[in-house]
């Protein structure tokens, strides 16, 4: 997948988050930064609306990457970085946000708060990959 490629696909998944938040949840995603707190709160919407159906893996892909996307884009846009498509587990490739010498897993960030601990913060997680690159 080309760097152009999985950029347009990032953004798209973005904006399937948006439709998605909206449409499930009557919830706008605005692609504000304070709108990432929103992201912890529509995870765990998924579980209440649909229960095992969100826990489901193809369901709980679609749901982490969606959102991961949508966080990552803002974070992207915030502090720079590239989209890197990881496919060293064929079984399960990834995409991380590389940015500097430090990768961020968003889908992985949002995986964890869904599937095994809602304790997780989404937000909390966006706000240490910002302080990690302030001048």
């Amino acid at each position: 997948m080309s760097p152009e490629e999985l950029n347009k696909l990032m953004t798209d998944c973005a904006s399937d988050a948006k439709v998605v938040a909206s449409k499930e949840f009557d919830i706008t995603l605005d692609d504000s930064p304070q709108s990432i707190a929103t992201v912890d709160d529509v995870l765990l919407s998924f579980i209440d609306k649909f229960h095992d159906q969100a826990l489901e893996d193809e369901a709980v892909f679609t749901i982490c990457n969606i959102f991961g996307a949508y966080v990552g884009e803002i974070l992207k846009n915030q502090i720079g970085g590239e989209w890197v498509y990881d496919q060293s587990n064929p079984k399960a490739p990834t995409v991380f946000l590389g940015v500097g010498g430090n990768t961020y897993a968003l889908a992985g960030i949002c995986y964890e708060r869904l599937v095994n601990d809602s304790q997780v913060s989404v937000y909390a997680y966006y706000e240490q990959a910002l302080a990690n690159h302030k001048h």
